[in-house]
């Protein structure tokens, strides 16, 4: 069940719907640059631009530590960026909080460190950097290619294969 009392193959199924249903509004970034990040506080390192990371594949994650969705998507993320940052993949995880308890820092810190979660993780509980993407759902991939255009948008759950190929390829074009 989730919190609502609803089981859990019902809340999968409108998850999943509502997605389609949303697809188009990820799928309007495509083929567009990628909007800064525009938090102040990270974790895991240094504010970052992308600007900066020009001749890098970036990989923008938009979750919350409360998020079952979330926490199922969370360990291939943490595989592709043991795997690939080594060859130029970047992986920015915007906390962006879904209810309150979620907005509290040192609870973001103690998750990351359980999770051995070591890329960077810009705290968003403003939603700040959510807006300037348009985003809607956790979680949501963008990967962003070497020149800070947006190739791909995944929301939700699965199509890891998919993504990990989308990942090797962006990687093996030609940089700026």
């Amino acid at each position: 069940m989730n919190r609502q009392g609803m089981p859990r193959t019902l809340v999968g199924a409108i998850c999943g719907l509502a997605m389609l249903v949303a697809g188009g509004a990820a799928d309007a970034r495509i083929g567009m640059p990628a909007p800064e990040i525009a938090d102040s506080v990270w974790l895991n390192g240094a504010p970052t631009k992308l600007a900066d990371l020009k001749g890098k594949v970036v990989m923008v994650e938009f979750w919350t530590f409360g998020c079952y969705n979330c926490r199922n998507v969370e360990p291939y993320v943490r595989a592709w960026h043991q795997k690939y940052a080594d060859q130029g993949l970047v992986v920015i995880g915007v906390h962006s909080p879904e209810f309150n308890y979620e907005k509290d820092v040192e609870k973001v810190k103690t998750y990351l460190r359980a999770k051995d979660i070591r890329y960077l993780v810009p705290i968003d509980n403003d939603f700040a950097t959510w807006n300037r993407y348009g985003n809607r759902y956790w979680p949501a991939l963008y990967l962003i290619d070497k020149q800070g255009i947006i190739r791909t948008v995944r929301i939700g759950e699965g199509g890891y294969s998919e993504t990990e190929r989308w990942i090797q390829t962006l990687l093996a074009e030609p940089g700026q």
